[in-house]
């Protein structure tokens, strides 16, 4: 009888370190790719057109290869531009366009520095914002936007890339 409670205990014993290992094995990779799932797709880079989408228009604006980008301010999808503080996501071009004064505006990549997305900004004045992580970058070229040269005369605005 004696033998027959040892075995038996030795039985449930040896379940319950079946069990545990396991769990310790299968449980692992699970909460792994539970977790992995969400933090993949924070890190991608999607890109959703609902925003507006202003296109090229020979009139207004002349692309020379990419090396150079020239915008005539008096077309009216640049109307934003011209008070100050006044931006535009030209995602035509992925381009952020700001009016820093009277002569300077400021143009910078609009791809997220952390997820690449190029058309979810918002611009408060002095930072643009990412709404899909709600991170900020300064609007100075020495922030994480890459920053690009730009030279305004009159309403020509010049952007060398």
């Amino acid at each position: 009888m004696f033998n027959y409670f040892v075995l038996s205990l030795n039985k449930k014993e040896f379940k319950m370190n079946n069990r545990r290992k396991f769990l310790k094995t299968a449980c692992k990779p699970i909460v792994l790719a539970a977790l992995g799932i969400p933090l993949i797709e924070a890190c991608s880079s999607e890109d959703d057109s609902s925003n507006t989408d202003i296109r090229n228009n020979n009139q207004s604006v002349q692309n020379s290869g990419r090396n150079q980008l020239e915008i005539n301010l008096d077309d009216d999808r640049f109307k934003d531009l011209k008070q100050i503080g006044g931006w535009l996501n030209f995602t035509a071009e992925n381009i952020l366009l700001v009016r820093i004064s009277d002569e300077e505006i400021r143009v910078f990549d609009n791809a997220c520095p952390h997820q690449g997305a190029r058309n979810r900004w918002s611009f408060d004045g002095s930072n643009f914002t990412c709404s899909n992580h709600n991170n900020s970058f300064s609007a100075t070229c020495s922030g994480s936007l890459r920053c690009y040269e730009a030279n305004l005369e009159g309403n020509i605005l010049t952007i060398e890339f």
